[in-house]
């Protein structure tokens, strides 16, 4: 890999941490960015590259959500152990996948946060506790421990994303607490993940350490700005951020 090239990858996991970090999604950035700088390395091993950076930067934010912001264990804890296994599972099929068939899946799903946001805009402003009811938190195991922790393993990005927005609709959790949560559970959803895709032989470790660097160091700074500016700012971000990789990924597809 050219120097040039190797610098602007290592730039991209920085922004991939401090995305991470505020909104989740950071793959969005990370994992294009490998495909462009390695176009002939199989998809698997970029995935479980992008899931070595990932999984350092993702628990150092959540670290530091974790001394400030106070997470409801009783749910996600049994979340997070439930995405240890989706997310194992969506990596053991995400080996007989290519890129083309990823890139519509991620538009299709990102087409609906966006809508979403857009058009519940006191959605995550502010908490709206709703009762634990039992079919509450069997509607999140389902939802986060499983469907998109499933999702992670198989394609990855925008995973934090969708934990937020879970969070959020199901809960009534804001946003500075959903992103919180969901930090713990991706970073669970991660190294269920990571060890599938280790134990198959597709990780570049020098690579990834190199990008786990870059991303705790993003995620450090991300996830400061996150907790000093609270839940508008979350939205705002998660908002700017899934607009932009919806148009990007729109361009690769159709261009």
């Amino acid at each position: 890999m050219a120097p040039e090239i190797l610098g602007l990858l290592l730039a991209a996991a920085v922004a991939a941490g401090w995305v991470d970090a505020v909104v989740g999604g950071g793959g969005l950035l990370l994992l294009p960015a490998l495909m462009v700088a390695a176009p002939t390395t199989p998809l698997a091993t970029l995935l479980g590259t992008n899931k070595l950076g990932a999984v350092f930067g993702t628990a150092s934010a959540a670290i530091a959500y974790a001394r400030k912001v106070r997470v409801d264990r009783s749910v996600v804890l049994p979340t997070a152990g439930l995405a240890l296994l989706g997310s194992g599972l969506g990596a053991a099929l995400a080996t007989a996948l290519t890129a083309d068939v990823l890139k519509p899946i991620i538009m299709v799903v990102l087409a609906g946060v966006a809508l979403m946001v857009v058009l519940r805009p006191s959605m995550g402003a502010s908490p709206d506790p709703r009762p634990r009811s039992r079919n509450r938190l069997l509607a999140t195991l389902a939802l986060a421990g499983v469907a998109i922790s499933f999702y992670d393993g198989v394609v990855g990005s925008g995973t934090g994303v969708f934990l937020i927005i879970a969070f959020t609709a199901v809960l009534g959790m804001d946003f500075l607490q959903a992103s919180a949560s969901a930090k713990i559970v991706n970073v669970c959803t991660n190294i269920g993940a990571l060890t599938v895709f280790a134990l198959g032989g597709h990780v570049d470790w020098l690579l990834g350490l190199g990008l786990a660097v870059c991303t705790t160091l993003g995620a450090q700074i991300g996830a400061r700005m996150a907790l000093r500016r609270g839940a508008g700012f979350i939205r705002a971000v998660l908002l700017v951020v899934v607009l932009a990789l919806l148009i990007r990924m729109g361009w690769d597809v159709f261009a």
